[in-house]
């Protein structure tokens, strides 16, 4: 899976998600540097610890590996968050999701991970991993309801504040 030329790694399939079920007005579509100031003021309004443009710039630049995508709302066209990712052979880490805290509470970000999972599976994904803060509890949340499980505690991983991350897997079947 190389998800080179569609969301899903593909060929055949589509460049946006429209999630199915749920009603969530939203599309998933490849990040652009046109994005850059909308996506890093939901990231500074979402973490403490927030990325740079520059490392979003450089996830858009780095594909195959990196997949950076944005949850478009489909009535104003506004993005709403994104999902940032990197797939090595079937293994997918998922690096950095949020939503922009107007949408929040919505179902916005469990629908991104979700349609962004089914896309996943769909091409030959395997495993997915990811971390999150042991305090982020409507997170954990959200991660364990679509199969997720703690694995292991990486000690302070996180900084300002400092805390430590639980890191998570979701295994496909066959």
């Amino acid at each position: 899976p190389g998800f080179s030329r569609s969301i899903s790694g593909n060929p055949r399939r589509r460049n946006s998600i429209k999630p199915a079920g749920g009603g969530l007005p939203f599309r998933l579509r490849w990040m652009e540097a046109k994005d850059l100031s909308a996506v890093h003021a939901i990231e500074t309004m979402s973490f403490s610890n927030p990325w740079h443009v520059e490392t979003f710039l450089g996830e858009i630049q780095n594909r195959p590996v990196s997949h950076a995508l944005v949850a478009v709302h489909e009535q104003d066209k506004r993005i709403i968050g994104y999902i940032v990712f990197w797939i090595v052979k079937d293994e997918a880490q998922i690096n950095n999701i949020a939503v922009h805290p107007d949408d929040r509470g919505k179902g916005f970000g469990k629908g991104i991970l979700a349609a962004t999972l089914k896309e996943m599976k769909a091409s030959g994904i395997r495993t997915v991993t990811l971390e999150v803060r042991e305090s982020n509890l409507k997170a954990l949340g959200v991660y364990k309801s679509l199969g997720f499980q703690v694995v292991s505690r990486r000690r302070d991983y996180y900084t300002n504040p400092r805390e430590d991350a639980l890191a998570m897997l979701l295994m496909f079947g066959p």
